[in-house]
């Protein structure tokens, strides 16, 4: 596997290659490293091995002049009373730089992936898909293409919009095999690029046991008996995060906080400082994977308000959704296709429109005051978790795998009750998305 990040929070590619190590193939994924923040090679307790490699050459030179990027999430000087700017456009200098950068990087990446001679070579996302292909004819293996999202109509990314268009036209019927996340992406992507329906692997969590957490009343000292709202992921444009804000100013006897990093931080705090909100609403930075379900079985209702800024968010389900649900938490979501279909089959919470900011705050109202509604969607969350989890959608992986390397007889993962099939999705229409 092949993803371009360190492969520190991905918990869908982690997931994918804890199940196929399971199920007896021998899983590397090639990854980015940062020295200082992650090891050039490890093997987890899964068996998966991971091999990194410098995500820049000039990485060394960069850090002794002071030049190394924050982290992600990491605020600006004087962020909580700025706005972001749109960022200036490159020199030419800068891109060329870049561009050289990149290439090397993938280079690395190419040969070290080459080298493992591998039997099967898999693309987590757009920007790991040309070396991914090189890889697979040079190794002559099979290729699968794992597209997360709709790249090519997805938040920030209008510049490269063509550039991925063109990756994906040429590279993605070349897949052995391709996997998205949502029906209606599978169906996006084969009616764009004239290939097969991608199969469907949504981001649902492994199956938790249940239990009663204070993690974020503790860590952060909350001294009211209120409700938790809690809002947990990246915190960037387009997922409705100052509007949430907005809204909290009309939810009295209730806290929101917001769990993880991300651009649009300083945004969310402006709009906190200028409603006086400080003491209601508060902002935990990003959390370990391990350690982020204590935090979300310590809320009390989770909210999804994303915006419909692109069709990638439209067609969303998102990781969140499911993680609320794992820890039993009832919702407040935007009301689209993908969401509605889970929100709706077990009656988990309540849906408004995407740009509403009065219907946001007027369902996490109604929700803050009504315990016993709270309640029964709370208890619909945690029966539907027997079905909603990872375990119950990881055989569709292990198959497409056997089908790819013949390994007809390898063994399934454990964990296969309640496992899923595919059901084909309603055909989207135009009013799907205005």
């Amino acid at each position: 596997m092949i993803v371009w990040n360190n492969f520190r929070n991905d918990a869908r590619v982690l997931k994918e290659a804890e199940t196929l190590q399971a199920a007896g193939h021998q899983v590397t994924v090639f990854a980015l490293y940062t020295p200082g923040e992650t090891q050039r090679r490890e093997t987890l307790g899964s068996g998966v091995k991971v091999v990194r490699v410098m995500r820049s050459p000039f990485w060394t030179l960069r850090q002794r002049l002071g030049l190394t990027a924050r982290p992600a999430g990491d605020p600006a000087p004087n962020a909580a009373s700025s706005v972001p700017t749109k960022p200036a456009p490159r020199s030419k200098l800068r891109l060329a730089a870049g561009i050289v950068t990149r290439g090397t990087t993938h280079s690395a990446l190419l040969a070290a992936l080459v080298a493992s001679r591998p039997d099967v070579v898999h693309a987590h996302d757009f920007n790991t898909l040309p070396t991914a292909w090189l890889a697979s004819v040079f190794a002559r293996a099979s290729l699968v293409y794992d597209a997360h999202e709709i790249s090519t109509d997805r938040e920030g990314y209008a510049r490269e919009r063509k550039f991925i268009g063109w990756i994906e036209k040429h590279l993605m019927p070349r897949a052995d095999a391709t996997i998205t996340t949502t029906d209606a992406r599978a169906q996006f992507f084969a009616r764009a690029y004239k290939v097969p329906r991608p199969m469907v692997l949504q981001n649902r969590p492994r199956r938790q046991p249940w239990a009663p957490s204070t993690r974020i009343r503790d860590e952060l000292g909350l001294r009211e008996d209120w409700p938790i709202i809690v809002y947990q992921g990246g915190i960037q444009s387009g997922r409705g995060l100052e509007r949430l804000a907005a809204a909290a100013a009309s939810v009295p006897g209730a806290y929101v906080v917001y769990v993880g990093s991300g651009k649009s931080e300083p945004a969310v705090r402006k709009v906190i400082a200028e409603l006086k909100l400080e003491e209601r609403v508060k902002l935990i930075p990003k959390v370990d994977l391990d350690q982020l379900p204590d935090y979300t079985r310590s809320a009390d209702i989770g909210v999804q308000p994303i915006e419909n800024t692109c069709l990638n968010h439209y067609t969303t389900d998102s990781n969140k959704l499911f993680e609320y649900v794992m820890a039993g938490l009832p919702v407040v979501a935007s009301d689209f296709p993908e969401i509605r279909k889970i929100v709706q089959a077990d009656s988990l919470g309540i849906l408004v429109p995407s740009d509403d900011t009065d219907a946001l705050a007027a369902a996490l109202r109604r929700m803050v005051e009504d315990r016993g509604l709270r309640e029964t969607f709370a208890a619909n969350a945690r029966n539907a978790t027997e079905r909603l989890n990872w375990e119950a959608q990881e055989h569709l992986l292990v198959e497409m795998y056997a089908r790819l390397t013949g390994a007809a007889g390898i063994a399934q993962p454990s964990g296969r009750d309640g496992a899923d099939t595919q059901a084909t999705p309603r055909a989207l229409t135009p009013a799907d998305h205005p």
